[in-house]
């Protein structure tokens, strides 16, 4: 047994049997290190990197839809969030919320709006979503486009959609009517992409054209031209389509008809 060290400060080592030669030396580093003083242990805040996970910056080509597409939100949600109304504008460089926010928090409404009159003693009646939904499940409806069907819906293994192979350069159809809310390549892994709101409840995302033949706000018919088969994006000739109700996306083939 030995010992080293000041007086004030002395360190004895006790040779045990049970340890090898490197994990005493390492025990006897460790006593020493703790005698010298305190040990500074870095710390690194990751608040900033949080704060940044709840937010979205808005990019040139952005749409609120767009971004509430990519996130999986929907897009009233998404708008709620923010304050933002209808029409849903949003402009490079904004911020975006794409996390609920605390409770206390109110966003600011991102327009003027007038001062709100004096609530009336009746309820107002509740939005009538339920007839659209069913007007959408049954007959408005058409495939949009012809071809074999080679992806189906699986979102357990990351397949939102529906892909439906063909021949480049053929025609892509709005499934069902509506107004198209992006066209753009803005959205990872989707290629040159549509998306068509078909009402308050359901949007439709038709992905990896060749070329697009619509603008965005242009209203479209059901089974009107809006693209041509392509593959951006992905390393085969197909269309890839996706059907989202109040942001979810859901299987497609319970919406389009038997063929």
């Amino acid at each position: 047994m030995g010992n080293f060290g000041d007086r004030n400060n002395t360190v004895f080592l006790f040779s045990i049997p049970a340890l090898t030669r490197p994990s005493a030396l390492l025990m006897s580093v460790m006593m020493l290190t703790a005698c010298a003083g305190t040990v500074s242990v870095p710390v690194t805040d990751r608040s900033s990197g949080t704060a940044r996970s709840n937010y979205r910056v808005v990019q040139v080509g952005d749409t609120l839809y767009g971004i509430a597409w990519d996130v999986g939100l929907d897009f009233q949600t998404l708008a709620r969030w923010n304050g933002i109304d209808s029409p849903y504008v949003v402009r490079p460089g904004q911020r975006l919320r794409i996390t609920p926010p605390p409770r206390s928090h109110r966003p600011p409404r991102s327009v003027s709006t007038p001062p709100s009159k004096p609530r009336s003693a009746h309820k107002r009646p509740a939005p009538k979503t339920g007839a659209a939904d069913q007007t959408l499940q049954t007959s408005a409806w058409v495939w949009p486009t012809t071809g074999r069907l080679s992806e189906r819906f699986a979102p357990v293994r990351g397949q939102k959609g529906i892909d439906i192979t063909g021949i480049a350069g053929q025609p892509v159809l709005a499934a069902a009517g509506g107004r198209v809310v992006y066209a753009g390549t803005g959205l990872r892994g989707y290629g040159m992409l549509i998306i068509v709101k078909h009402n308050e409840t359901f949007l439709s995302a038709y992905a990896h054209n060749r070329k697009i033949l619509v603008k965005e706000g242009k209203q479209v018919r059901r089974g009107e031209r809006i693209a041509e088969m392509g593959n951006t994006g992905t390393n085969r000739v197909k269309l890839h389509f996706e059907i989202r109700r109040r942001g979810v996306p859901v299987n497609p083939m319970r919406y389009l008809p038997k063929r």
